[in-house]
């Protein structure tokens, strides 16, 4: 085994298409199981051998300094880079490029994964690639980049977000890399530039290996509320799936999993399927379907379906919330009906 000691996470994005749930927090301190998206990643990097992680972010950095930490409990070392202006994914690497080892794992911060990078950082050694990228089947390639791949699965072909028809595969770029350091020296000193877009395309006319990986593990990209609604009930499958839920927390309730209840929290004369009830909250005569609810909330004798519940909001008697999503602390008055909406 070839070990790599240092990542790179870029979260410098803003999470505009979760809003209103990252108008108060960055994206990548969303919950999942009422830890920070983020802290999957983590975990999977500290497992796969990496000693330090650099977070190269920008919006609302101080919370996700908070909720992440230095990395003492996981015996690795986080630091920080933070960013005055959007420098993309290529460029945040760049501005830490001094502090970098001569081969580093590098990650897109905005994806949720459970994963382990073990065998991707000896195939990255034993192919001679400059970059080896992990890659996932998607159903819509429009939202990714794509690679063709050789009976090697060295990457001869790569777009990105290429409209439906062009795309060369269904094989999307994971957002996650073994780089090597050299490769750096193709991203400008100063101004955006992204990984995929800007910089695989040089590396390829430079006739660079760029290795294709296939991801082993859970992996989601949490561009939108169903995917973190999605990575919430994957990890509850996954932990919790043999779990009979029931003493104090769980009274007169039909449960049918995935199904999680986070400390503190409590379900009374309900109806659950699929959902996630996080910490603190309480649930009273309501059916849930489909549904994160968030820390912190009041619901009774309410119907939501398909819907991600902010933390701290109070949903009154008789509401039914349905594809939509609920900002933090709102106040949901008694028979409200609301449907394919963001109330922030």
């Amino acid at each position: 085994m070839t070990k790599v000691r240092q990542a790179v996470i870029m979260v410098g994005g803003m999470g505009t298409r979760l809003m209103p749930l990252t108008r108060y927090r960055p994206k990548p301190i969303l919950p999942v199981l009422d830890k920070p998206c983020l802290r999957y990643l983590i975990e999977s990097l500290a497992g796969s051998g990496v000693e330090e992680i650099i977070l190269a972010c920008g919006y609302k950095s101080s919370q996700l300094e908070e909720a992440i930490g230095h990395g003492s409990d996981l015996g690795i070392t986080i630091d920080y880079s933070y960013e005055d202006e959007p420098l993309g994914t290529g460029g945040a690497i760049k501005k830490v490029e001094e502090r970098l080892d001569e081969v580093f794992v590098a990650a897109n911060g905005d994806v949720f994964a459970d994963i382990s990078l073990t065998e991707q950082i000896n195939t990255h050694f034993s192919c001679g690639a400059e970059v080896t990228i992990s890659l996932t089947p998607v159903v819509n390639t429009e939202e990714f980049g794509t690679a063709e791949v050789d009976d090697e699965n060295r990457i001869i072909k790569f777009v990105e977000k290429a409209k439906k028809g062009d795309e060369p595969s269904n094989l999307a770029n994971a957002g996650v890399y073994i780089i090597n350091k050299t490769a750096i020296s193709y991203i400008p000193d100063t101004g955006a530039f992204d990984f995929s877009k800007d910089l695989l395309p040089i590396l390829m006319r430079e006739q660079k290996r760029i290795q294709g990986f296939m991801l082993k593990g859970l992996w989601r990209d949490v561009g939108r509320p169903n995917d973190l609604l999605g990575a919430n009930t994957d990890m509850a499958s996954k932990l919790y799936g043999y779990m009979d839920w029931g003493g104090s927390q769980v009274e007169a309730t039909t449960i049918r999993k995935p199904f999680y209840l986070g400390k503190g929290a409590s379900i009374t004369g309900s109806d659950a399927s699929a959902a996630i009830i996080l910490e603190n909250s309480t649930v009273t005569d309501s059916r849930l379907v489909n549904a994160l609810i968030m820390k912190d909330c009041k619901i009774r004798s309410a119907k939501i379906e398909n819907s991600i519940i902010g933390a701290g909001c109070k949903i009154g008697q008789g509401a039914e919330i349905t594809s939509s999503v609920i900002g933090d602390g709102a106040v949901i008055e008694a028979g409200r009906k609301i449907t394919e909406e963001r109330v922030g």
